[in-house]
């Protein structure tokens, strides 16, 4: 989809709700706009939520993985023993 814009005196410019519609934009939503070869390109920005982990939290991780590590040690098979070697007598029978 095409379409011509105006960009207003402090630097404002409106997208038209077709083409807000047509690529899932909404009021509030940011978008990254860089330089290209071909001219200014306009992409929406992707965020993300943010968790900044306090130390009980970190906490918190380690004991799960040590629980998982446990679980998981012990849902190990015992190891095998090398397989006896065969003898010229055994290959015989």
């Amino acid at each position: 989809m095409k379409t011509t814009v105006t960009i207003t005196s402090r630097g404002v410019v409106t997208l038209p709700a077709k083409l807000r519609q047509a690529m899932g934009l909404k009021a509030d939503d940011q978008l990254i706009a860089e330089t290209t070869p071909e001219g200014l390109l306009l992409r929406p920005a992707v965020t993300l939520p943010l968790e900044v982990y306090t130390p009980q939290r970190e906490r918190e991780f380690d004991e799960a993985e040590a629980d998982l590590a446990t679980v998981l040690a012990a849902r190990e098979p015992a190891p095998r023993s090398a397989p006896a070697a065969r003898t010229r007598a055994s290959r015989r029978r």
